[in-house]
Order: C-alpha cells, then sequence, then structure tokens
C-alpha cells in the first residue's frame, strides 16, 4: 500500500485564517439559523455599541467551534468567560466584565442546528460531534493548500 498523506487538523493551519474561513463557509451554506437581533445587540455591557461588521454572528460561531476544538466541551458560562473584556468605568478602576450570555447560547445553539456539537453527558456542556471535527479538519486542509507552502513571508524594506 501506498504512505498515507498526513492529514490537516486545526492546530496545523493560522488561527486567524481558519476562523474567517469558517464563517465564510458557515455564511454560505446558509443552514445556520441567525437570530433577528443580531443587528441591534452589543456582545456585553462592556461594549459601548454594537459590532461594525454585520457577519459578526458567523465570525463568532466559527471561534466558539474552533475553541470547541481545541479544548471541549464547553458550556455557556465558559464561553461568558472567554469573551469577556475589561469595563472601563471612567475615573474609577476598570473591571473584567463577562460577555453576553444570549449570544454564547444562541451560537451554540446555531452549531447544535448545524449538527456541529452535541451535549456531553458525562461533563455537561457541549462538544464537538464527529461530523463537526470532520468539517473543521476540511476546512482547515482547504486552507492550508490555498496558501502554498512554499510561500516565503515578506521582507520588511
Amino acid at each position: 500500500y501506498g504512505e498515507k498523506m498526513p492529514g490537516i487538523s486545526v492546530k496545523d493551519v493560522n488561527q486567524h485564517e481558519f476562523v474567517k474561513g469558517l464563517a465564510a463557509f458557515l455564511k454560505k451554506s446558509g443552514k445556520m439559523k441567525v437570530p433577528e437581533w443580531t443587528d441591534l445587540v452589543k456582545l456585553g455591557i462592556f461594549n459601548e455599541l454594537a459590532p461594525y461588521d454585520e457577519d459578526w454572528y458567523f465570525i463568532r460561531t466559527a471561534s466558539v467551534a474552533r475553541h470547541l476544538y481545541m479544548r471541549g466541551p464547553v458550556g455557556v458560562g465558559t464561553l461568558t468567560k472567554i469573551y469577556g473584556a475589561r469595563k472601563r468605568r471612567g475615573t474609577k478602576p476598570s473591571h473584567f466584565c463577562r460577555g453576553s450570555g444570549s449570544v454564547a447560547r444562541k451560537v451554540l445553539q446555531s452549531l447544535e442546528g448545524l449538527k456541529m456539537i452535541e451535549k456531553d453527558a458525562n461533563k455537561g456542556g457541549r462538544r464537538l460531534s464527529e461530523q463537526g471535527r470532520r468539517d473543521l479538519d476540511r476546512i482547515a486542509s482547504q486552507i492550508r493548500t490555498k496558501r502554498s507552502p512554499n510561500r516565503k513571508p515578506k521582507e520588511k524594506k
């Protein structure tokens, strides 16, 4: 038998490129259920404004899927901690605030609707399903092949 080519996993590609690629895939597929309030909502009480990017929901969903790949299972509470940030309180000292629980919950429900994640009976929270892991690895290999392996980094002038 011929030698098998080593598989490309999510860990082998740049995380920024992967999240953008997965978000584009989720948007293009059209199967993901997006709440109608996505253009109105802030992502936490530490923000003053809603996100500028109208595709933020797809990017957040892709980011959560990648996080589940790296270290699942994860629940809503953990996601609010991950996507929390510093709240600036004017002249008073800043404090850490958690992200929106509603956004985290809806993102997990959207991924569940796509059958990419499932509830973990043993530990609680959600974990990546076999189909979800396959999808993420496939997108990672597409990103890896798009970037030619012999490309040289740009030289600084």
